[in-house]
Order: C-alpha cells, then sequence, then structure tokens
C-alpha cells in the first residue's frame, strides 16, 4: 500500500467513522431511555445489531467508489478495523460527556429500581444471581465517568478487529465488476 492509498484509506474511514458513531451513539441514547420504555430498548438493540451491516454497505462504497471496485482482504479489514476505531473514540467520548454531565445517576437508579421489582428479585434468586447483581451495581456505581468510556472503548475496538475480517471476506473483490 502507497502513502497516498494510506491517506486515502484512514480519510474514508474517519469519515465512515463518524456515521458509525452516530449510529452507535443513537443506540446508546435509545439504551438509556429504553431502561424506562421498552420500546427504545429494542430499538436500541436493532441499532446495535446493524453496526457490522453498517459497516459492510460502507466498505462496498469504499471498495466500489475509492478503489474503483477491487479490494483486498487484508485492505479492507484495514478499512473496517479504521471504522470501528474512529467510532469508538467518538462513541468513548459521548459516553464520558453523558456520564460526566448529564446522568447525575440515573441509569444506575434506573438499573437499581429495575433489579428491585419483585419479579426481577424472584428471577434473579431462581437463577441464584442475586449477590452477583448488588455486587455489580455496587461497583457500577464506584466507577467514575472516564472508567465506563474506557471500558466501552476497549470493547469496540475489539470488537472492531473481530469483526472486520468477516466483513472484509464478505466483501473484498480482486476483478472490477464489468
Amino acid at each position: 500500500m502507497t502513502p497516498a492509498e494510506y491517506i486515502q484509506l484512514k480519510a474514508f474511514a474517519r469519515i465512515d467513522g463518524a456515521l458509525l458513531a452516530v449510529l452507535w451513539i443513537a443506540s446508546f441514547a435509545c439504551y438509556v431511555v429504553g431502561v424506562a420504555n421498552p420500546v427504545y430498548g429494542i430499538l436500541a438493540v436493532v441499532l446495535m445489531v446493524a453496526t457490522p451491516f453498517f459497516v459492510c454497505r460502507r466498505l462496498g462504497k469504499f471498495r466500489d467508489e475509492g478503489r474503483n471496485g477491487v479490494i483486498s482482504l487484508k485492505r479492507g479489514w484495514a478499512y473496517a478495523a479504521y471504522v470501528f476505531f474512529y467510532a469508538a473514540i467518538l462513541l468513548a467520548l459521548a459516553q464520558y460527556f453523558y456520564f460526566a454531565y448529564m446522568d447525575r445517576g440515573y441509569l444506575l437508579q434506573s438499573l437499581t429500581d429495575l433489579v428491585s421489582t419483585p419479579e426481577a428479585k424472584q428471577a434473579l434468586e431462581q437463577y441464584g444471581l442475586q449477590q452477583s447483581m448488588s455486587e455489580n451495581l455496587t461497583l457500577m456505581g464506584q466507577m467514575r465517568p472516564i472508567d465506563y468510556a474506557v471500558n466501552v472503548l476497549m470493547a469496540n475496538i475489539m470488537m472492531g478487529i473481530v469483526l472486520g475480517l468477516p466483513i472484509a471476506a464478505v466483501m473484498q473483490r480482486s476483478k472490477a465488476k464489468s
């Protein structure tokens, strides 16, 4: 890969990473609202599941418009990993600002209220998870906003490396379509 091709790959990946970040931020917002309204919770899951399809589509656009219809597995994987990387940074920033300045304990309180319902208590007792859930909620209460952001950042970067390979394998093309 020449330096110019590398610059082109990163430029396309930055734009598509920003678009993926918008999708992820919308999913996160739906998740937060979805704690109290299940319809938004379902929408959050749908938006998150759409991630690989979105990246696949954007990789196809990069291949067809930026690479004249040809892309190798290695270059496609690099592109997908960069897209996930840039999106992960923007999502981590958004989550940091949310938890630092907007949340004020809302999400933790909502989750605590959710697991305090009689149905949830019964289900947790039945599966022997009540103490584990209580410990997890306590740990969540002790986390700082930067802790949430860094955890999500690392998880999304790893997800990008792992999901990037099958996405690149599906989208690779050695000859341009006629």
